[in-house]
């Protein structure tokens, strides 16, 4: 198996050859990318999309932009025919893979989290699902979601983070054990699903994202832990 802290990590490749290699690893899994989340999951990663959906409760009029929205499973919870939805993801195999069953109303555009193919001040709400631990630059990623953003529109991030300290031996496990095995079975992807098991334990816990996200200028930052702490809901907003 390829070493993939050497591969993926932050000091080990430039920032455009980690882009690829990520790239590669979506393409890799996109034709069964959604059923290896809920056979990881146990279907949950749904419950967890519906309760981010409700948090963003766009209105009328808005529009929303799923950042790295792959096949647009959180689009579609949030499109609706009085609103603008927006998936803007760098994955064209995982976009192809969503327009054939694509919610009416929902835009695709490719574009990276560092550069967000949209104007300064256009968005009233921006959500990323699982996709924020695999851009290249987190800072920067941060930033340019702030630059879209209108004032007081709000950010809202669902990742993986640190579960709570009896569940984190087992998760642990389940994580190392079954996940790869299950990525070469179902996905025929195995070294693809090592690399996002190590962006999962490489990520930060839920205190160490605030923070990341309060010092890239948002307020009323926040989380809510989800499923003992295994994911989590990180919300902000745009200064007014």
């Amino acid at each position: 198996m390829e070493d993939l802290s050497r591969t993926f990590g932050s000091q080990a490749v430039s920032a455009p050859e980690r882009e690829r290699k990520i790239r590669g690893v979506f393409q890799a899994v996109a034709e069964r990318y959604d059923l290896m989340n809920d056979l990881m999951s146990f279907g949950i990663h749904r419950f967890w999309k519906r309760r981010l959906a409700r948090l963003c409760a766009p209105e009328a009029r808005q529009l929303v932009v799923d950042l790295a929205g792959g096949t647009g499973d959180v689009a579609a919870l949030l499109a609706a025919a009085d609103r603008t939805v927006v998936v803007c993801d760098p994955s064209l195999a995982m976009m192809q893979r969503g327009r054939e069953r694509s919610a009416p109303g929902v835009i695709w555009i490719g574009g990276t989290g560092e550069r967000i193919p949209l104007a300064s001040e256009s968005a009233d709400a921006v959500t990323i699902s699982f996709g924020i631990r695999t851009v290249t630059d987190m800072a920067a990623t941060l930033r340019e979601i702030l630059r879209v953003l209108k004032p007081g529109g709000r950010f809202l991030c669902l990742e993986f983070s640190r579960p709570w300290a009896p569940v984190r031996p087992f998760y642990h496990l389940f994580s190392i054990a079954v996940i790869p095995r299950l990525g070469a079975w179902i996905a025929r992807a195995p070294d693809a699903y090592w690399y996002l098991v190590e962006s999962i334990r490489r990520f930060p816990d839920q205190e160490e994202m605030k923070a990341l996200i309060e010092l890239a200028g948002y307020v009323d930052v926040d989380y809510l832990n989800l499923s003992f702490g295994i994911a989590c809901i990180h919300t902000g907003a745009k200064p007014r």
